[in-house]
């Protein structure tokens, strides 16, 4: 119970920014929370608490399982030189890697994070969040 007490404003975070299918279970001395995020700005708004909880996220006793499942947003193209993007289950390079957007593939913004993380998702479903660097907006038309 002691998790739960911790992170209580990132659990009712989530209640309030609309979390859809939000689960919230402690196993092994680790609090997951799952869920669907209703827009990408909710699933920011929920890695911001839990950074003000945890700076660095360095405690490794949460795992922060919600996919932003119904957003529809902009396209950008992976414009790195020649590799595939990495991305990342958080905003930052010490996030842990979930999945990878190919060169010149064209991926959904689903929020523009910062200036330097966007959160993405593939075509293929892979969700998280990428440096923008490597992201280029496409135009329409």
């Amino acid at each position: 119970m002691a998790l739960q007490e911790k992170y209580a404003a990132l659990i009712n975070a989530a209640k309030s920014v609309g979390v859809q299918n939000l689960q919230v279970r402690e196993q092994n001395n680790v609090l997951y929370i799952d869920g669907d995020a209703p827009n990408g700005a909710a699933k920011d708004n929920l890695w911001n608490i839990y950074n003000q909880i945890d700076p660095d996220f360095r405690a490794g006793d949460l795992i922060l399982n919600v996919d932003v499942s119904a957003a529809s947003g902009s396209k950008a193209k992976v414009t790195t030189e020649t590799s595939n993007l990495n991305i990342r289950k958080g905003p930052g390079t010490e996030q842990p890697i979930v999945g990878k957007a190919a060169h010149n593939e064209v991926v959904t913004v689903l929020n523009q994070t910062n200036q330097q993380w966007w959160l993405i998702k593939t075509n293929n479903g892979e969700e998280g969040y990428a440096y923008s660097q490597y992201l280029t907006p496409e135009q329409l038309g």
